[in-house]
């Protein structure tokens, strides 16, 4: 029976790298798990090619990008806190490994597999607070006094992951409950081939991993933690075609109420300058280009009718050739010590700007159903009933 080791670290702890290489050294393993990917273990180690600006603008998932840039961001500045790079105790195991020429075991799920099921699962009130959570702690982590060493304390950890379960359940699994079956998956392939298993993993995973380790009949099948999320409904296309459908149906009622072609037009312009205005309004706080807020006002109306079409995309398009990112800038996001910093990098205005402006685009739609009655003085009611009962009758006649 193969003996394994479980030793929990913080990813930004001086303490977890010399705990690493203590273990190493008293419990001499034949090999040695550490919980980083193969692509994390090379973004750590070398210098590797970026997508470009055009490729990121095609992919469209900006509110994906911005959140790992953020995560890196709030990790990295934890990290200067403590003069330890993020992902240190996983590469100190590594360089202890092979001076004690012991082999070495990535067997952490790939990141992407894992933002991807992280972002998928997550429901669309979820995906807010999180939002919202990630750009508080833009603000706070820089005046926080963190005791990092605490964060390998088991009764903290446990305190920590569960109101992180309670705040995003969907994103807990994927986060972390997933990750615990993935990790003892790994670690009991391992433990088949060699006498002395050590596994290197984040304190936060320490106790789910034992205990499928002490039950590994109850652990998921390996294909369906690194299966892609099983798409429901598209709701934001539905969404979006509903607000086309509504609009086009209040035009028309308003058209056919009777209340007059100066109403109907101040509906038709009220929806250009309510959209436009916000979805500029969100460019400018993103710190977007004048021209990039021109171009968001001047889409942003019809982008809202087009469920395919976005007005951040447009925005971005204008705001990257204006900022012109160049190579090398995701690296440069990553390494950034302020919020500050990575607002100056190009890339990382052009992305915030595509965000930004779609979510004013969003807001200004949905504003639009909310505040058009009042300002045009009609009962909505009224024009609506009679509106619909005219147009049914003028088709009935026509058929």
């Amino acid at each position: 029976m193969a003996e394994i080791r479980l030793v929990g670290t913080a990813h930004v702890s001086q303490r977890s790298v010399e705990e690493v290489r203590s273990a190493i050294e008293e419990f001499q393993p034949d090999i040695v798990g550490v919980e980083l990917d193969r692509g994390r273990f090379i973004s750590l180690t070398e210098e590797t090619a970026e997508p470009s600006v055009t490729e990121i603008l095609k992919s469209g998932n900006f509110g994906q990008i911005l959140l790992q840039w953020i995560l890196t961001y709030i990790q990295q500045r934890i990290g200067a806190e403590t003069g330890v790079k993020p992902g240190s105790e996983m590469l100190a195991a590594i360089e202890e490994a092979r001076a004690h020429q012991k082999p070495v075991a990535f067997i952490d799920r790939d990141i992407r597999i894992t933002l991807s099921r992280f972002w998928g699962l997550m429901g669309i009130r979820e995906k807010i607070r999180l939002v919202w959570a990630l750009l508080y702690s833009l603000v706070s982590v820089d005046h926080q006094e963190l005791e990092i060493d605490e964060l390998t304390d088991q009764d903290v950890v446990s305190v920590a992951m569960e109101e992180f379960r309670k705040f995003s359940p969907r994103g807990a699994q994927a986060l972390i409950d997933e990750r615990d079956a993935y990790l003892a998956h790994q670690i009991l392939m391992l433990a088949r081939r060699y006498d002395r298993v050590l596994a290197i993993i984040g304190a936060g995973h320490i106790r789910g991993v034992q205990r499928y380790l002490d039950a590994p009949e109850t652990l998921p099948l390996l294909s369906d933690l690194t299966a892609e999320v099983k798409k429901g409904l598209p709701w934001a296309k539905i969404l979006g075609a509903g607000v086309t459908i509504l609009f086009l149906l209040l035009i028309a009622a308003i058209a056919f109420s009777g209340v007059g072609l100066d109403v109907l037009l101040t509906a038709i312009i009220y929806w250009v300058v309510i959209n436009g205005l916000l979805s500029a309004a969100f460019t400018f706080i993103a710190g977007g280009h004048p021209l990039s807020a021109v171009t968001a006002f001047a889409v942003s109306w019809m982008t809202s009718l087009n469920p395919l079409l976005a007005a951040g995309w447009f925005a971005a398009i204008v705001e990257a050739k204006i900022r012109k990112p160049a190579t090398g800038e995701i690296r440069q996001i990553m390494e950034a010590g302020t919020f500050s910093e990575m607002r100056r990098i190009p890339l990382f205005r052009v992305v915030l700007v595509a965000a930004l402006a779609n979510i004013g685009s969003s807001i200004g739609a949905f504003a639009y159903f909310l505040f058009i009655f009042p300002v045009l003085g009609i009962d909505p009611s009224v024009v609506i009933g009679d509106g619909l009962s005219n147009m049914l009758q003028a088709i009935a006649g026509l058929l």
